[in-house]
């Protein structure tokens, strides 16, 4: 069982301005390791970044090289900046590299020469690059996938469809786009917090389905999105509603969701 993506922070070492608001409360303290291990009971982990932060980046490092569950790092660093590669080769241990492109105010950042001047030399490093893009950003990430075949991008949250208002379009159309890439993987991940606190699996349902279809479970992996999930559900809601979306599947099918994917993108070895 591989959990590919989780999150963990420490308000005592940083500031983290995006739970200001009231309705991040729930999540507004410091969650660290064992955190994780008390709800999670996974063999193996990814652990993803949460800030624009080097440091941050070199501080999950260390606690991944003391933590036998925490298998790897999405980390991030400036892709904008021309030593990118540089920056790299200091941090050993990382599996992949995200920036919070959901933030950014253009929506094709990822067009951007310095941007793909820096996705270059990710691949160059041998990792992957993780997307975490809303649905009007789509466009750009297919168009970058498509431009750069020699990297490995995965499609956090699946790109945040919009549950909770029960659309499918745009979003499926542009998935499935996407999906027809073969050096593209998605994460089933992050869909309670799209839906709400009101969400039931049956509403998850459609939008796993598409993802499902066009990837194939060989494609998908399971990130239960952790502690950022607690604004709707429980470590334990989020893994059997996972369980339940991929019931149909055959045991081997499941295993890839739950482990396989994650091991063979991420080299967990």
């Amino acid at each position: 069982m591989i959990d590919a993506h989780h999150h963990l922070w420490d308000l005592g070492a940083r500031r983290q301005d995006w739970l200001d608001g009231p309705e991040m409360a729930p999540v507004r303290r410091t969650f660290t390791a064992a955190d994780y291990h008390a709800v999670a009971g996974v063999d193996r982990s990814v652990l993803v970044q949460v800030l624009a932060d080097v440091s941050e980046t070199r501080d999950f490092l260390a606690v991944a090289a003391a933590d036998p569950v925490i298998a790897g790092v999405v980390g991030w660093v400036d892709l904008r900046k021309p030593d990118v590669a540089d920056v790299l080769a200091t941090l050993p241990g990382l599996v992949g590299v995200r920036h919070l492109v959901q933030g950014e105010a253009d929506p094709r950042w990822l067009t951007r020469a310095d941007v793909r001047r820096g996705l270059r030399a990710v691949a160059r490093a041998g990792l992957s690059y993780d997307l975490l893009t809303l649905p009007h950003q789509l466009p750009a990430a297919i168009e970058t996938a498509r431009d750069l075949p020699e990297l490995s991008f995965v499609l956090d949250h699946l790109s945040k469809p919009p549950i909770a208002s029960g659309d499918l379009e745009p979003w499926a159309t542009h998935l499935r786009e996407l999906a027809a890439l073969p050096n593209v993987t998605a994460k089933l991940s992050g869909l309670v917090t799209e839906a709400g606190p009101g969400w039931t699996t049956a509403g998850l349902r459609p939008y796993a389905e598409v993802a499902l279809e066009a990837f194939g479970p060989d494609r998908l992996m399971f990130g239960s999105d952790w502690p950022v999930c607690l604004l709707a559900a429980s470590y334990a809601q989020v893994r059997e509603a996972a369980e339940e979306l991929v019931a149909g599947l055959s045991p081997a099918e499941r295993d890839a969701v739950f482990g396989g994917t994650a091991q063979r993108v991420y080299r967990l070895g």
